[in-house]
């Protein structure tokens, strides 16, 4: 639960809009702010509203978020492998899959919950870390670092560590098991069927989890 919640959190905070010329470093700082001013006066609201709820997320958080380059290093060997329709249809389903997964922690958000640490490094490659604290209910303070790559629209995320475990691999892990076994389009479909069960009320998001993942350096 703290991981999804976490999760969340990150996402929320590196996919909010922000203008091409900011550094990744202030995409987040902004983040911060956008998505505290979504929220405030409105939990309850959103709460009671899912449809809401996402479309929010869609219009606040998505132009920050690289589905595209996200999708390709989650499925690693079966993206090279995959013909650019199920690649498509794979990023449409996985970011549908993340957003039912992890919409509702979105709304626990607390924006004094949130620090940002000082670059250690300028970006190399077109590619930057911005790190964070976030703390948690008991006080613990959790590192949570943001992987993003520089694009013609700007900053955007594509993997979020937390403690470590990169979502990226996490889902890596989960996903190239499951292709080996039974197909890429075996994958998409569990995915699609698991949303739609979602929508319809017959499956419950927090019954979703990611299988654990690898840290950082090991």
């Amino acid at each position: 639960m703290i991981r999804k919640l976490l999760s969340s959190l990150v996402l929320a905070a590196v996919f909010t809009a922000a203008g091409a010329e900011e550094t990744a470093q202030q995409v987040v700082e902004q983040a911060v702010d956008r998505i505290s001013a979504q929220l405030n006066g409105r939990r309850e609201e959103l709460a009671a509203n899912k449809q809401e709820l996402y479309a929010l997320i869609n219009r606040e958080l998505l132009p920050k978020f690289d589905v595209d380059y996200a999708g390709r290093l989650v499925l690693g060997k079966a993206w090279r492998d995959a013909t650019p329709a199920q690649r498509q249809r794979f990023v449409d389903v996985f970011y549908n899959f993340l957003l039912r997964s992890y919409a509702t922690a979105i709304l626990k958000f607390e924006q004094d919950d949130i620090r940002i640490l000082p670059q250690r490094a300028p970006p190399q490659d077109g590619r930057t870390l911005v790190r964070t604290e976030m703390k948690m209910p008991d006080g613990t303070l959790v590192p949570v670092n943001y992987s993003m790559r520089s694009t013609p629209e700007g900053w955007k995320a594509y993997d979020v560590r937390i403690e470590g475990i990169s979502y990226v691999q996490n889902y890596r892990n989960q996903f190239n098991a499951e292709v080996a076994a039974k197909g890429l389009d075996a994958l998409i479909e569990r995915l699609e069927k698991e949303t739609e069960d979602i929508d319809s009320g017959r499956r419950e998001p927090e019954q979703i989890e990611p299988t654990p993942g690898k840290k950082e350096g090991k």
